[in-house]
This record gives C-alpha cells, sequence and structure tokens, in this order.
C-alpha cells in the first residue's frame, strides 16, 4: 500500500505459446520463466496483491505458493486462445478485484526489478491529479524512417549529431500503472492523458522470440540475484 492506496498487480499467464513454445514455463535461469515477475512483485512493498489471470491448472495449483500475494483468477473460455484481445482480460480481472491502483505487467518481462516497479507506481501516485495513467517505454536517441523511407524524426539535408536529435519513444510492454476509472474511459490501460515512463533498457526486453528469451536470461545472469530472485 503507498499513501493508504491499495495497489493490485495484474499477470496474465497462459498455457500456450505460439512463437516460444511454452515459454512461461521454460526453465529461465533455473526457474520456470513465469516465477521471476511473481518473486519480482513480491518485493515491492506497495503492491498488495497479485493477481495472475490463467487458463493453466499448474499455475492454479502452484502460483499461492510464489508469494502470500498471490490470488488467481481462472480465466473463462470465452476470453482464451491466442486472438483475444488482452484488453478484455484486464477488463474481467478488473471486474473481479477491488484496488485503488493497478499495476500491470507480464511474465515476459524477468529482468524487470521490483525498484523500477515501486518507482513507475510512487510517480504515477505523484502526478495522478495530471495524468490518468501511466505506461513504460523505451527512449531512443536515433535516426528512424517510416516505411517508405521518409525521415521520422531527423532531416536528411541537415545531419546533426544523434545525441543532439529530439528522442523518441517506444511502448515496450514493461508496465502499466492505471486506475479502475481510466480504463473504463476508453477500455484499455493507456488512458486518456497517459505518462510515459523510461525503463532502462537492461530492464525492458520483453520475450516474444528465442533471441529475446536468450537475451533476457544473458542480462538477467549478469544481473545476478538481482533480477527475479524470491
Amino acid at each position: 500500500m503507498i499513501h493508504s492506496r491499495k495497489v493490485a498487480a495484474l499477470v496474465p499467464v497462459k498455457e500456450h505459446s505460439d512463437r516460444v513454445k511454452g515459454k512461461n514455463f521454460r526453465a529461465f535461469c533455473g526457474k520456470p520463466l513465469y516465477h521471476h515477475i511473481i518473486h519480482t512483485l513480491d518485493r515491492v512493498y506497495a503492491v498488495d496483491e497479485i493477481v495472475i489471470n490463467t487458463d493453466s491448472p499448474r499455475v492454479i495449483a502452484e502460483a499461492s505458493r510464489l508469494s502470500h500475494k498471490v490470488q488467481t483468477i481462472e480465466r473463462p473460455e470465452e476470453l482464451c486462445g491466442d486472438h483475444v484481445s488482452t484488453n478484455r482480460i484486464f477488463e474481467y480481472d478488473l471486474s473481479q478485484t477491488e484496488a485503488d491502483v493497478y499495476v500491470q505487467t507480464h511474465a515476459t518481462t524477468p529482468t524487470l526489478k521490483a525498484e523500477t516497479i515501486a518507482r513507475a507506481i510512487a510517480t504515477f501516485i505523484s502526478i495522478e491529479d495530471e495524468y490518468d495513467s501511466l505506461f513504460g517505454v523505451s527512449e531512443y536517441e536515433s535516426r528512424f524512417y517510416a516505411h517508405d523511407g521518409a525521415a521520422v524524426n531527423h532531416d536528411p539535408e541537415n545531419l546533426i549529431r544523434t545525441q543532439d536529435l529530439q528522442p523518441i519513444y517506444e511502448e515496450n510492454s514493461s508496465l502499466y500503472v492505471f486506475t479502475k476509472q481510466s480504463f473504463k474511459q476508453k477500455g484499455r490501460r493507456i488512458g486518456v492523458k497517459p505518462f510515459m515512463f523510461v525503463t532502462p533498457p537492461v530492464e525492458s526486453v520483453d520475450i516474444d522470440d528465442e533471441f529475446a528469451f536468450r537475451l533476457a536470461e544473458l542480462l538477467a545472469l549478469y544481473g545476478g540475484k538481482e533480477i527475479g530472485e524470491p
């Protein structure tokens, strides 16, 4: 809890994975991938409850042993499958839980640190009068081009140093912070007036393919016990 506000963390964990087979349960630094984010959230003092939405009997059976904060929500059949919008899943989670603030992250971001999650929650609480939500982004000072070759954030006729370019930001799926009210306005995690929260590059890897899995594991091993330890 932070400033008397109840904080719930939402973590979707499904049984099936298309591009990386069984990735949520695959060994990552010696334990199943999804265990890492649960142990990380458990170390965030501001997080009062960890809500795992899942269609996996294995998760339902074992998740409560990972943290006393965990509760599981069995995913309804109509929300199962690879083509169901995650916003529909989060809408269901919100209907089944009560909290003042929600932070959402993924099993596929195992290098995300407890300190970064805590800082994101505290940032949102401090700016809530001005912003209705917060989401993690990666910041780039590089030259980008659109699909047709048009320059996006620079002038090819006036070449300047990349460090002097206007930064450009990528939604990296690392974390989202919002309220029930802001979600209801648009039916999504990113509200009408969101705050872009820059996450460190080492913590911003989202495992979506085999290369990202290997990269994230190398980063986690490099970070040692700071990442994903109970």
